[in-house]
């Protein structure tokens, strides 16, 4: 990755924007709606993060400078040289909020990729989030473990689930499937090992099948040759460990990543 994507909290915070006209305009609305006080270059000192949307590329390199010299975060507009973080394009089902960024490169293949997205996602999602917030005591409940609860939850929330993330109805079915989970009929998904041999090193060409386990999986055990494009298919959290791996059979589900001699 050329960034790492972070979800900044600026509610109640300042926030510096340099510059006049739309694009400081624009800026400045977004700062506002996520909660932050717009300032000027003045205030600097009481600020964390600012932006810089000025024309002429001298006065935009210079308050930029000025600016990270004060220990400031900074983004300028149009010059992804000078950025210290890049503005993705953003899709909110508040409290769902999915942020595409291309590290500068494109705003407008970032902007036509979110607006495929808002077709797809239902403006339920955010309801379904609000709920399953609320249900984090009962889910705790009835799933003591994080490995159990995760498992139970990708699940219901994974394609034909009953808490399908695609479907509009899923906010609506959280009680009735929680519910069921209370009595005992919904079960996380058993613990499992399963062995996948590659016969590609393109990470579109593994099964559905495949790219559902390996996005869910807690350890995966993988051969030297298995590319980091594959891999990276995996939880960013999962345990990954290189065969052989003498004696370590891993807990939760397990898959192993073999490629053909």
């Amino acid at each position: 990755m050329r960034s790492l994507p972070l979800f900044h909290r600026i509610a109640g915070t300042r926030v510096v924007v340099v510059g006049e006209g739309a694009m400081a305009e624009a800026k400045a609305r977004l700062v506002t709606r996520a909660g932050g006080e717009v300032c000027s270059e003045a205030e600097a000192h009481h600020a964390r993060l600012a932006f810089v949307a000025v024309e002429d590329e001298r006065a935009a390199t210079a308050a930029a400078l000025r600016l990270k010299r004060l220990g400031l975060l900074v983004n300028v507009a149009d010059m992804p040289a000078l950025c210290d973080f890049t503005l993705p394009s953003i899709l909110e089902r508040d409290p769902v909020l999915i942020a595409i960024g291309t590290s500068g490169a494109s705003a407008g293949l970032a902007k036509h990729l979110r607006l495929r997205l808002e077709a797809l996602l239902p403006q339920t999602i955010g309801t379904l989030a609000d709920r399953l917030g609320a249900a984090r005591e009962a889910l705790r409940a009835r799933f003591p473990t994080t490995d159990e609860r995760r498992r139970a939850l990708d699940e219901a929330l994974g394609e034909g689930g009953a808490l399908d993330v695609l479907d509009a109805a899923s906010a609506g079915r959280l009680e009735p499937w929680l519910e069921e989970t209370l009595d005992g009929a919904g079960d996380a998904p058993a613990a499992g090992r399963y062995e996948f041999v590659l016969t590609s090193d393109d990470p579109e060409d593994l099964t559905l099948r495949q790219a559902r386990l390996l996005g869910i999986a807690d350890v995966v055990f993988h051969d030297p040759g298995v590319p980091e494009a594959i891999l990276n298919r995996a939880r960013a959290d999962a345990v990954r460990r290189e065969l052989p791996c003498e004696g370590e059979d891993g807990d939760g589900l397990v898959i192993v990543l073999r490629t053909i001699r």
